[in-house]
C-alpha cells in the first residue's frame, strides 16, 4: 500500500487498558498482569517505528483481510484517530509483548512500515 498519513489519538482509550489485562492475565498472574496495566496508565507517551514493534515483538504481520486490520486501514483511510498502542517489554524472553494494539499496528505498517506509532511502554 502506499504511504498514507496516518492520524493518532493523544493517549490510549479506555478500554484499551481492560483489553491489555485479558491478553496479559493469559502470560502473567492475575495480580502481575495488573500491575503492568497500573504501571501502562501511568506511563508516558513515547514512539517507536511500525517495523520497530513488530520486529521487536517477534509476531508476523496480520493479513490486510483480517477484519480488525481492515477496520483500523478504513479508520486510517477516513483520516480517523487511531489509538496508541500499550507495551511491555519482556525481559525473560527478551521480546516485546503488544499488550493492545496488534491490529492497528499491522494496519499502520500496510500503509507506512516507517510510521511512528505512538506508545506506552514498561
Amino acid at each position: 500500500m502506499s504511504k498514507q498519513q496516518i492520524k493518532w489519538l493523544d493517549e490510549p482509550q479506555a478500554h484499551d487498558y481492560p483489553a491489555a489485562l485479558s491478553y496479559l492475565s493469559l502470560l502473567l498472574k492475575p495480580q502481575a498482569a495488573k500491575a503492568v496495566v497500573k504501571k501502562l496508565k501511568e506511563a508516558k507517551m513515547t514512539q517507536f517505528h511500525a517495523k520497530d514493534i513488530l520486529r521487536a515483538s517477534g509476531l508476523t504481520l496480520l493479513n490486510v483481510s483480517n477484519t480488525h486490520v481492515e477496520a483500523d486501514s478504513a479508520r486510517i483511510l477516513n483520516k480517523e484517530g487511531l489509538s496508541p498502542l500499550l507495551l511491555c517489554r519482556d525481559k525473560r524472553n527478551g521480546r516485546l509483548v503488544i499488550a493492545d494494539g496488534y491490529h492497528r499496528l499491522c494496519a499502520a505498517y500496510k500503509f507506512d512500515e516507517d510510521a511512528t506509532v505512538p506508545c506506552k511502554i514498561v
